[in-house]
């Protein structure tokens, strides 16, 4: 048989006997006094277990360890790790559909947000927000947050989300004090009071604030505080950096307090 003979018997391409030749999993056959290559019965069994193979879903290098093993033992662990492999991504898949029939489900009804879409964490922490006040630093908290949703590990995105809906009761008296700090010098007194009001409101949840040395300007912090803190001005940002010290002298405290037993 030439390679067109083999491959339409076997039910793979020219091409792909081809790439199995160079890629070391079935071997050149001898060839005729023409060139050509001459493929017999034993290449023609070996290319349709490769085919077989392949279509499992195994790569050519798993391939060529089931090949190498004469007495099947890699085959048998091959596809045990396949079938794990495939119940993972089976796992995945339902989840991704639970979440996208949820999503349906708000759009359908009008509550998906305009840039949605979101998780359902972050769902849940703007359904308690509220509609936002015509206020400019209420679009960039909202920013921000669904930031956050985007790029907070998805472990700790429901447990930042939940702590962060304590904040609905004093977001709007937040949003008008950091309104006040537009056009301020970073010195201006009002820094201080919007810093403390910001920081009772935020809870205390280690992560809920931005990198410490962003924090404290200790080098350029992480990509997350430098587009946080480029979006604020001068008296906003000094605003928002001495609430986050605020928060984590309060938790160190706390922590301290605790290991002291103070109650």
């Amino acid at each position: 048989m030439r390679i067109g003979e083999i491959a339409a018997l076997v039910g793979v391409t020219p091409r792909a006997v081809r790439h199995y030749h160079q890629s070391g999993l079935l071997p050149e056959p001898a060839r005729r006094a023409n060139g050509y290559r001459e493929y017999g019965v034993r290449d023609a069994v070996l290319l349709a277990r490769i085919r077989r193979l392949t279509a499992l879903g195994l790569g050519l290098d798993e391939v060529r360890d089931v090949l190498a093993d004469d007495e099947g033992r890699g085959l048998v662990e091959v596809l045990e790790e396949l079938a794990d492999d495939l119940a993972r991504q089976e796992a995945v898949l339902r989840e991704r559909r639970k979440r996208l029939a949820a999503l349906l489900d708000d759009a359908r009804a009008g509550r998906l947000p305009a840039d949605g879409p979101v998780s359902p964490e972050f769902a849940a922490l703007l359904a308690g927000l509220g509609e936002p006040p015509a206020s400019p630093m209420a679009v960039k908290d909202r920013q921000v947050l669904a930031l956050l949703d985007a790029v907070v590990p998805e472990e700790d995105r429901a447990r930042l989300m939940e702590s962060l809906r304590g904040m609905a009761p004093s977001a709007y008296e937040v949003y008008a004090l950091f309104d006040a700090l537009e056009d301020a010098a970073p010195d201006d007194p009002r820094v201080d009071g919007a810093a403390r009001v910001l920081a009772d409101s935020l809870p205390d949840l280690p992560g809920a604030e931005l990198p410490e040395g962003a924090a404290d300007g200790r080098g350029s912090g992480s990509l997350l505080a430098d587009a946080v803190f480029a979006d604020l001005s001068p008296a906003q940002e000094a605003a928002l950096r001495l609430a986050m010290r605020l928060v984590r002298d309060r938790v160190r405290e706390r922590v301290q307090d605790r290991r002291e037993g103070t109650p």
